[in-house]
């Protein structure tokens, strides 16, 4: 069990650090049309010095450059389009969807429980921070 799945969900104070907010709120994407106007605001903001973490591996030290965080969205966008296979995204959740500082994506093949509660949600495949993640 990883800390991510150890911290409960609560309102996250400015200040809080990775895994804090890793249990934060989360606004979910839920149209692909909705999907293509966040990624605008991300590639818009993408000399913030964003981490990206692929959950699993170990966290990355250094934010990734522009160019990266822009191929990294150009390559997930057809995957998560081609793999979830449906009519509505569901999968990219962000902290605030128009200066987004974190932001979740799952992975289409480990979606878990999808209605309702589970005690073992599933863990996001990549997440997309400002702030450096820790395991």
């Amino acid at each position: 069990m990883s800390d991510l799945d150890r911290i409960p969900a609560r309102p996250v104070p400015a200040d809080a650090g990775f895994l804090e907010r890793f249990r934060g709120c989360f606004t979910g994407i839920l149209r692909w049309e909705q999907l293509d106007r966040f990624w605008e605001v991300l590639r818009a903001r993408a000399d913030d010095g964003w981490y990206v973490y692929a959950v699993g591996e170990a966290p990355p030290n250094t934010p990734i450059s522009a160019g990266k965080l822009l191929a990294f969205v150009d390559e997930l966008d057809p995957l998560l389009r081609r793999e979830h296979g449906e009519d509505y995204c569901g999968l990219v959740y962000a902290d605030d969807l128009t200066v987004p500082t974190y932001i979740k994506i799952f992975d289409p093949h480990n979606l878990g429980v999808s209605c309702g509660y589970s005690d073992n949600p599933p863990l996001p495949g990549w997440i997309v921070s400002r702030i450096r993640p820790e395991d």
